[in-house]
């Protein structure tokens, strides 16, 4: 009993949204008439009524395509001592990388690892 009663909400709601948003438009084309109803006799003459005559108007949902120009955030990955520099906006060109500094040797030193030229 409960089940249906939540469904019969569920319609009535979803019919007042349909007509509050303008997706339903009911006109009246010919007014409901009730059945007469006359006793003679001690019998009951009912003589049929009209029920009413609806024009109905449903709105359209229309599902497509269209281009659109959406901002695509940039990644940009930096080593570990490059941290403190501010990243370059898409006006300036980006920096050249840096190659790493050469080893300095001191006069007198050799370098073990070194091959002779």
């Amino acid at each position: 009993m409960r089940g249906i009663l939540l469904i019969l909400i569920l319609v009535i709601v979803l019919a007042i949204g349909a007509f509050a948003t303008g997706l339903l438009n009911l006109n009246s084309v010919q007014p409901a008439q009730a059945p007469t109803v006359a006793s003679e006799d001690g019998k009951l003459k009912v003589k049929g009524g009209q029920p009413p005559k609806l024009q109905v108007e449903t709105g359209k949902i229309a599902i497509g395509t269209g281009q659109a120009t959406v901002p695509v955030p940039r990644l940009e990955v930096r080593p570990a001592g490059n941290a403190a520099q501010p990243a370059p906006t898409t006006s300036q060109a980006a920096p050249a990388p840096q190659q790493p500094a050469a080893p300095q040797q001191q006069p007198g030193v050799t370098d073990s690892n070194a091959t002779e030229r």
